[in-house]
């Protein structure tokens, strides 16, 4: 990267909440939001020169476009700011970061203040999962389905078995170990969900199938939130830590990125990887791309992954796109317990987004926040020792855009 990119802090609303049944809306997360991000950061919001948001659908969910003036209308200090909603699915608001960072890296502006948020739970689930199936090829693909998602990637587990064979008992691993560690954060969705036994096994009565080998314990959440960071560029951050007695090496900072897009329809992806060592090949190239930015050389210098697992089987996909394993091995390290708190490679301490929630526009921001708290030791009960710098990979839609950072506070 022409220069590191520091995150002075940020906050996240607590995923649990439905904010329809208490009369509250896309509004109401900002005014939450906003203030909760500007103190942990320790900055005033005039500071703020740009304003970038991520968010899917508030047009279909809650009527509204325009969310760059709806920040403004929940904090005024930020009238007059140049503010742009970016849509990527659920890749958005990693995109919004990947925009603010490019213009403090081109020097036009000094701080960005990035906010994610996703309203989902004003609507019924029919409704949701139609509004969300638009991030596919709209009468392309999933014509049939009831819910889009669960189908689609219920195709990916299909081909993953093709390839290389597919024993449920690992995905149902993956999501066991997601909410294991769920139950430690204090703002996950399903943090004091029971599971009795049988959740996470071919128990058509406590796990009954969703889509294809999908089952219930393997598929996340509709979630209500935001979340929202404070991003600036070396000279302010400089500056913002001389002022607090701190080094400038002492902040969290994103050294490196990867930001790569392939074709809408998943059929035409899945085809044109036929040949090649992963069923993506655009993600596998996100993520080293990333390595390459920070100038590090691969998975071995990471210490925790933030990871999208809207499906226990886009965790096991993603797991091995990292470089840790070859493709239809990921059920290895899923299993020995290397991906687990007290592994080598701990994935999604606080959850993912099958425990912690998936508010849409919210996911990637909530993963870089994680990150920073993570290197900076500021993770509570979520926190893994030794953490210095952590990978997040968020995608979206049938893994059609891929958006990596590198997170780190080495010593």
């Amino acid at each position: 990267m022409a220069q590191d990119l520091y995150i002075l802090g940020g906050a996240q609303t607590d995923f649990a909440r439905n904010w329809a049944k208490e009369g509250l809306g896309l509004i109401d997360m900002l005014t939450e939001v906003l203030p909760a991000t500007f103190a942990d950061a320790q900055v005033d919001p005039h500071e703020v020169q740009v304003v970038h948001v991520g968010n899917l659908a508030g047009g279909l969910f809650s009527g509204q476009a325009q969310l760059g003036g709806l920040v403004a209308a929940a904090e005024p200090a930020l009238v007059g700011r140049p503010s742009t909603r970016h849509e990527a699915a659920c890749a958005s608001g990693s995109t919004a970061i990947v925009a603010a960072s490019a213009d403090i890296e081109s020097g036009r502006y000094d701080v960005a203040l990035v906010v994610g948020l996703e309203p989902m739970r004003n609507v019924s689930a029919k409704q949701a999962a139609d509004n969300l199936g638009t991030a596919a090829w709209a009468g392309r693909e999933a014509v049939d389905a009831e819910y889009a998602w669960p189908a689609l990637f219920a195709d990916v587990a299909e081909e993953y078995d093709k390839r290389y064979g597919l024993d449920h008992a690992v995905l149902g691993r993956f999501a066991e170990i997601a909410f294991a560690n769920g139950t430690r954060n204090p703002l996950a969705q399903t943090r004091d969900w029971a599971f009795p036994e049988g959740s996470f096994a071919e128990d058509d009565e406590v796990n009954p199938l969703v889509e294809g080998r999908l089952r219930k314990t393997d598929c996340g959440r509709i979630t209500d939130g935001a979340a929202a960071i404070v991003l600036a560029g070396a000279s302010y951050a400089a500056e913002w830590a001389a002022t607090r007695g701190l080094d400038l090496e002492q902040l969290p900072r994103i050294s490196g990125f990867g930001h790569r897009t392939d074709t809408l329809l998943l059929a035409d992806k899945l085809a044109s990887s036929h040949d090649t060592p992963h069923l993506f090949p655009h993600l596998h190239g996100a993520i080293h791309d990333a390595y390459q930015r920070a100038g590090i050389s691969g998975v071995d210098d990471i210490d925790v992954v933030e990871m999208h697992d809207c499906f226990s089987i886009t965790g096991l996909v993603t797991l091995e796109h990292l470089g840790l394993v070859e493709g239809g091995k990921g059920g290895e390290v899923v299993r020995d317990g290397t991906i687990e708190r007290s592994g080598s490679l701990p994935v999604n301490p606080g959850g993912g987004l099958l425990s912690a929630g998936h508010p849409v526009g919210a996911t990637g921001v909530r993963m870089v926040l994680d990150a920073a708290r993570q290197v900076t030791g500021q993770a509570g009960d979520l926190q893994i020792d030794g953490a210095h710098r952590v990978l997040t990979v968020n995608v979206g839609g049938s893994f059609t855009t891929a958006v990596s950072f590198v997170v780190e506070n080495t010593p």
